[in-house]
């Protein structure tokens, strides 16, 4: 009876130690950073991976990230030093450095998201206020940035953490006001455009006045250079034929009577009156056209 007693008890002993040795234990993974809770006050911080022990049932585990956190800052209206409205989006990164105050000051890693970006927005205004659109948007952005970093990370250090880097990752004006300088850009692009095609319309019409003035003066040259020469082949060709007349008029003669003979007798339905004693058909009587043909008067008529 005593014996299976003892076998009772040292089961539940076992039983009690493994359990407890389960519930003692605990894995800290290279992601993470674990503080050790007794009753809500920490007793220890394990910032190393591996495993690690605690007392089961009166001290519990609480795990904060080692790694470095993205924080996103959504757009918000700012005003810059020369009074124009800007919305601006910035975002960050930070790590944990010191868990246990992070832990005493916000408990989770959302709370400080919030603390975070109100340091941000508090910033970001300040920072911006003292510098004008272009340098926000161009030329003092990278300082601005430096600076903003600077103001973040010297508030951030009261909730353990420290900041990595500050980026503004959107500088653009309102809506309404972006509207408005497009159009205005719109109207401006509009008249150049306007005053070019005019300038280009009287170019071209001067480039025509000027081509067609030449054209003219071409043609006309060409037209008199062409009756000059014209004029020049006629008055060889009359040379050329009074030459040829005066060498053998008999001749020059005949020809012209060949071409005339050619040129009333073509094919076609052209009809010729003319009479045979006429002086047109003096070489078909003559073949030397030296003689006429004879015309026999007509009778008289007998007396009464």
């Amino acid at each position: 009876m005593k014996t299976g007693i003892a076998g009772v008890i040292a089961t539940i002993v076992v039983f009690l130690g493994f359990i407890g040795l389960y519930g003692s234990a605990f894995v800290v993974s290279p992601k993470e950073q674990a503080l050790i809770l007794q009753f809500g006050q920490v007793r220890g911080t394990v910032t190393e991976p591996g495993l690690n022990f605690k007392v089961p049932f009166i001290q519990n585990v609480e795990y904060l990230p080692k790694v470095i956190l993205d924080l996103e800052q959504g757009g918000q209206e700012i005003i810059a030093a020369d009074q124009k409205r800007l919305i601006v989006s910035a975002f960050a990164r930070y790590r944990i450095s010191n868990p246990v105050q992070f832990y005493q000051t916000v408990h989770t890693v959302a709370a400080g998201d919030q603390r975070l970006q109100t340091f941000m927005s508090s910033a970001l205004r300040a920072v911006l206020a003292d510098a004008p659109f272009s340098g926000i948007v161009r030329d003092e952005r990278a300082s601005l940035m430096d600076h903003i970093k600077v103001e973040v990370d010297k508030r951030a250090r009261e909730l353990g953490v420290e900041v990595v880097d500050v980026r503004i990752r959107r500088a653009d004006l309102p809506d309404q006001n972006s509207r408005a300088i497009f159009e205005r850009m719109k109207t401006e692009r509009q008249r150049e455009a306007t005053e070019i095609r005019s300038k280009g319309s009287a170019e071209s019409q001067r480039i025509t006045a000027r081509a067609e003035a030449d054209r003219a003066i071409v043609v006309a040259e060409a037209t008199r250079d062409a009756n000059e020469v014209s004029g020049g082949g006629e008055a060889e060709r009359a040379r050329i034929f009074a030459e040829a007349f005066n060498k053998d008029t008999e001749f020059f003669a005949f020809y012209r009577s060949l071409q005339a003979y050619e040129a009333a007798f073509k094919s076609g339905d052209t009809k010729l009156v003319v009479s045979p004693q006429s002086d047109f058909f003096r070489y078909f009587s003559d073949p030397a056209g030296r003689t006429k043909p004879v015309v026999t008067p007509p009778a008289a008529a007998p007396a009464q």
